[in-house]
């Protein structure tokens, strides 16, 4: 919780939308970044905000910010109005009956429902030939409105009490949820502001990242070391000749994912080592690097090359990378490891 108010400062509201939304109440579910970023922008962006946006910035436009008369209603209106009445009680009796889920889902109903109506009354299109209409289609936005900011109330109470200042509401109660009358005729609203700004696929990547990663490091905490091999005796150990040797060159091996073919200054004649980490080191990066290998393995032909010697190297379990073992640059090519 304290990593995502971190990344996420100032959307509480947005997790608990999302947690309400997804919420286990009756079979065990999931919590996704993706469902995360799509809920915060198809609904709370989409929906909620901005019918919340539309309604306040046209009644800035068309009548300065006073919330205009309620003119005649047509039977869109008062359908409308009745639909608004109907979705209350039914958030009401979900939320004292335990089903938060359906409770938020009838809220955002309501958000569906004022931006329904603007899609069809289209008042930007109206108030050209019939500004008086749009009074009412705008007073009818602005009820709805108000009662947006009693529904979520429960839900996203931060949001909520941003957009009763913007409102210029007077506090209303639980039981106000419902009714068309919480404007009155000019009355003034306030400033508009954004209620939810959309998340970007880059800020989802990085925590999607992080599960990543937390995942692989639990996975390496959890690995076992595998089972001993049988015993060498020290002077068998004593026996491998470990050198420095200079790369002069290198390239991936054709048909190959794993090898490189070095080319390897041992202080005398020169060798080629095939060694297995073409998966983590480019040849060009390691030409001129010094490393440690084992001079006197007996040739072994692999892939049709043949390798003489072995290049020391390690499995790094914070990363799981295989790293070669480089010398110091000091030691000149031929040196023993003692």
């Amino acid at each position: 919780m304290h990593e995502y108010l971190n990344d996420f400062p100032g959307k509480q509201d947005v997790l608990r939308y999302v947690l309400t939304a997804n919420a286990p109440e009756t079979k065990d579910n999931d919590f996704t970044w993706s469902d995360f970023q799509a809920r915060n922008n198809n609904e709370l962006v989409a929906i909620f905000g901005n019918f919340v946006n539309r309604s306040l910035v046209l009644t800035h436009k068309y009548f300065e910010g006073m919330v205009p008369p309620c003119g005649e209603l047509s039977e869109y209106d008062k359908q409308t109005f009745e639909k608004l009445g109907q979705i209350a009680p039914l958030i009401t009796d979900n939320i004292e009956n335990f089903r938060f889920r359906e409770a938020l889902k009838e809220a955002m109903n309501l958000a569906r429902l004022g931006n329904k109506y603007l899609a069809d009354t289209e008042p930007w299109k109206e108030y050209k030939t019939n500004p008086k209409r749009v009074e009412t289609i705008l007073h009818i936005a602005l009820q709805i409105t108000a009662n947006l900011s009693i529904a979520f109330a429960p839900f996203t109470p931060f949001t909520c009490e941003k957009l009763v200042k913007m409102l210029n509401l007077k506090p209303y109660s639980w039981s106000d949820l419902g009714r068309n009358d919480l404007f009155s005729a000019g009355d003034k609203i306030g400033n508009v502001e954004l209620l939810f700004e959309k998340i970007e696929d880059e800020t989802i990547a990085v925590q999607t990242n992080r599960l990543a990663r937390i995942a692989e490091e639990n996975k390496l905490s959890e690995l076992k070391a595998p089972a001993q091999h049988e015993d060498c005796s020290f002077d068998t150990f004593m026996a491998c000749d470990l050198r420095v040797g200079l790369v002069t060159a290198c390239s991936k091996v054709a048909k190959s994912d794993k090898l490189l073919e070095l080319r390897i200054d041992d202080g005398m004649k020169g060798r080629t080592i095939l060694s297995g980490i073409a998966k983590y080191y480019n040849p060009d990066e390691l030409v001129g690097k010094k490393l440690v290998f084992i001079a006197n393995l007996p040739p072994r032909k692999m892939m049709g090359k043949l390798s003489e010697g072995m290049v020391l190297s390690a499995v790094d379990y914070a990363t799981n990378e295989l790293k070669v073992l480089f010398a110091d640059d000091s030691l000149n090519p031929g040196s023993t490891i003692g």
